[in-house]
């Protein structure tokens, strides 16, 4: 088989949306052209790039593709031609998303998918007048786009159904979210949702019943938690106890007949309502350069999605998807019988220290190494089928003994590969010895003594044929190899 073929974006607009969007796309493996008039382009978004270099990898227990290429363009028709992908990112004027498209598709392949990246217009208003107006759809992200995972994909009557379920399917490969708005509207779903809130958070400041920090620590502590991992109706059935939904409504239903809001009218915005806003602004988060709460924003936005992750939940869901996606076709998600070759230690691991992962010295802590070497040992069960259709049946291996070497630092972002090699693996006792390594720099090794065992006993017993078979061809073959340097090694003893 030849070289896979690489896949270009082509980023019209290399603002922080735009460059939320490159950034996306380059660490999932596709190539990406910048087109950007401004001669500063480059330097604004290298931050943007480090930053998310910084975060994306975290979400992850399974290493992302290797970059694609950057680069950036002064002529859009050479940023376009022959792009797979091609991102609107231009300020909110519709003369001037007109403009692009029009260069856009004088040049650009006819089954490219052109998305833009606009908050407000319709599809059918960016439509309008253009080459090919089939090719043209919605695709509304939310910053930082490099983590976020939702994307608000809107056509209109005209779009190519075949390029939005492409589009659909392209999205989900980032590891995004593709939220299909099915009826064309102003704001799409989602903005209309922050724009109600915006509008009475701005009365709530101007007629002096709430700071800005008030608001936000309203949001943050309380319903914003909620709506993070339950979203809002979800959040209201479980407010009606086991009656659900129905009680709710008939509950809290008459309130909204209450002049509580002010949802159809907005402050005007005097320089007196600016100077106020601004002001409570920066005292709430003064303290903090906007790097120090992009970082910040970054590492929290982890935090909670890795949260949500371990309980294959909302943003978590769509993680653990895109995890599969990527182990697929892999050696990290073959079986025992899919590998011709067992000679050498495989590889078990291959995955980015994440931001949680590092104590006060700035490098991994103890317990994550045991937690790699962990997943290690688990991954190489599944591979000889101790998975977990087989311990749901009954039978497991269980951990006798542990002992790791820590060899060299390991730093958040690091992409770290485990390589397994089995000691001993005969009847109910397997043996393994595990290697870290950043490249070819050998970080730590772990060495596991396991027993299988009978989950209604709770005592040793035999494994079934398939994992004998299965592994004694591997234990054959690694009999072969040199004892690895550190296994059996007792503590305090150096090479």
């Amino acid at each position: 088989m030849g070289e896979p073929v690489a896949k270009i974006a082509a980023i019209i607009g290399g603002g922080v949306i735009g460059g939320g969007w490159a950034a996306r796309f380059l660490l999932n493996g596709w190539d990406v052209r910048v087109f950007d008039p401004d001669p500063e382009a480059e330097a604004k978004l290298a931050p943007v790039l480090a930053q998310a270099r910084r975060a994306l990898p975290s979400l992850t227990d399974v290493a992302l593709p290797d970059e694609g290429a950057l680069s950036f363009y002064s002529d859009l028709s050479e940023a376009v031609a022959g792009a797979d992908w091609i991102q609107e990112s231009v300020p909110e004027r519709l003369e001037i998303k007109h403009r692009t498209f029009a260069a856009v598709q004088a040049v650009c392949p006819e089954d490219a998918i052109i998305g833009s990246s606009t908050s407000g217009f319709r599809p059918s208003e960016l439509q309008e007048g253009t080459k090919r107006p089939g090719q043209i759809m919605v695709c509304h992200p939310f910053n930082p786009v490099y983590l976020m995972p939702l994307v608000e994909v809107v056509p209109s009557p005209a779009t190519d159904a075949t390029l939005i379920q492409r589009a659909k399917a392209t999205l989900s490969s980032l590891g995004m979210y593709p939220l299909h708005v099915r009826k064309e509207i102003d704001a799409h779903i989602a903005d209309r949702f922050l724009e109600a809130v915006w509008r009475e958070a701005l009365w709530l400041v101007k007629d002096g019943v709430a700071t800005t920090e008030e608001i936000d620590e309203a949001i943050r502590m309380g319903f914003g938690i909620r709506w993070a991992q339950m979203g809002l109706f979800d959040t209201y059935r479980t407010a009606g106890g086991e009656a659900g939904m129905r009680h709710f409504m008939a509950q809290f239903g008459p309130a909204l007949k209450w002049p509580w809001t002010k949802l159809m009218d907005v402050p005007e915005f005097t320089d007196e309502l600016v100077d106020l806003i601004a002001g409570q602004s920066d005292a709430q988060s003064g303290h903090m350069n906007i790097s120090e709460m992009l970082a910040a924003r970054d590492d929290n936005l982890v935090a909670m999605m890795r949260a949500l992750k371990a309980n294959d939940w909302g943003a978590g869901a769509v993680l653990n998807a895109h995890e599969v996606s990527l182990r697929a076709g892999s050696v990290l998600g073959a079986s025992a019988d899919d590998l011709e070759d067992v000679s050498v230690p495989i590889l078990t691991v291959r995955r980015a220290v994440p931001l949680d992962w590092t104590d006060y010295n700035g490098h991994m802590n103890e317990a994550r190494y045991l937690q790699a070497f962990g997943d290690a040992t688990d991954r190489f069960m599944a591979l000889i089928g101790c998975d977990a259709e087989y311990i749901a049946m009954g039978g497991s291996y269980f951990t006798a003994e542990t002992h790791i070497r820590h060899v060299d630092e390991v730093h958040a972002g690091t992409v770290i590969e485990v390589h397994t090699q089995v000691l001993t693996g005969a009847g109910k006792k397997l043996h393994l010895f595990h290697e870290m390594y950043d490249g070819d720099r050998l970080l730590a090794t772990g060495e596991h003594f396991l027993l299988h065992v009978s989950l209604e006993t709770r005592r040793p017993s035999e494994p079934a044929p398939g994992i004998v078979a299965a592994l004694e061809r591997i234990a054959a073959a690694h009999a072969r190899l040199d004892v690895p340097q550190g296994a059996g090694r007792a503590v305090g003893q150096r090479p």
